[in-house]
């Protein structure tokens, strides 16, 4: 008497092998792909830095002044007349015209929207009527300050102290003028810093303190960086 004989069904070595191989592929891709977005926005950051600076030199260049830093007349002439917005009312340390520092707080504005209070705020519309930057002219605007690729807004700044004399955002840095760009993951600033500088973030041009450390904060350590943690990071010039 025959039996019907029941066949098991299943994968065999072979097929799970491809399997994995195909999955290993797949992850392989995912991961590339990841590490060339991250290394496409540290590309974009730095760029950031290096094309602000030269809005800087370029404007010194043309009008032999900081954007920010004239007055209406000179404004007017350099400009247009009415066109664009001197700094006022004249402050030390935010809005002292014609003294060759970019006077204010590189953060300086509300959420999005210019001041005429700092001359690092009007900075920019100068900059962009001098068709070296891009971007809104109104200070009202709510695209006015503008953002680095994590969304985290980018500003300039010569350095001030509660008594209006020169003191930079992050303590003891040098410079002329200071970028500064927010929200920054700690994985990208460790890049960004080997990038521009000496790999160290408490050190030399480039430097790095929490986002939101009140003014004068110490920069912090390289080996303390965390990476989901956000930073502002700032290079002098």
């Amino acid at each position: 008497m025959n039996q019907l004989q029941q066949r098991q069904s299943g994968f065999t070595l072979v097929e799970i092998a491809i399997v994995l191989v195909i999955i290993g592929l797949l992850l392989g891709g995912v991961l590339k792909g990841q590490e060339l977005i991250n290394s496409a926005k540290v590309k974009n950051m730095v760029g950031d830095f290096r094309t602000v600076s030269s809005m800087v030199y370029g404007y010194q260049d043309r009008f032999k002044a900081f954007p920010g830093d004239q007055t209406q007349a000179q404004l007017d002439l350099a400009l247009g007349a009415g066109v664009a917005t001197a700094c006022t009312p004249a402050a030390a340390g935010l809005c002292a015209q014609n003294n060759g520092r970019i006077d204010g707080a590189w953060n300086a504005g509300g959420a999005g929207t210019g001041v005429a209070t700092d001359e690092s705020s009007v900075f920019w519309q100068h900059t962009r009527l001098a068709n070296l930057a891009t971007g809104a002219t109104a200070l009202n605007s709510v695209n006015f300050r503008p953002r680095n690729a994590d969304g985290g807004f980018i500003g300039i700044e010569s350095g001030i102290s509660p008594l209006g004399a020169a003191a930079p955002y992050i303590a003891n840095m040098r410079g002329s003028f200071f970028i500064c760009s927010a929200g920054i993951l700690g994985r990208y600033v460790r890049q960004i810093d080997s990038t521009m500088d000496d790999g160290l973030t408490d050190s030399g041009s480039v430097q790095a303190v929490l986002d939101g450390s009140a003014r004068g904060t110490a920069p912090v350590a390289t080996n303390a960086i965390v990476d989901g943690s956000q930073y502002t990071v700032c290079a002098a010039y």
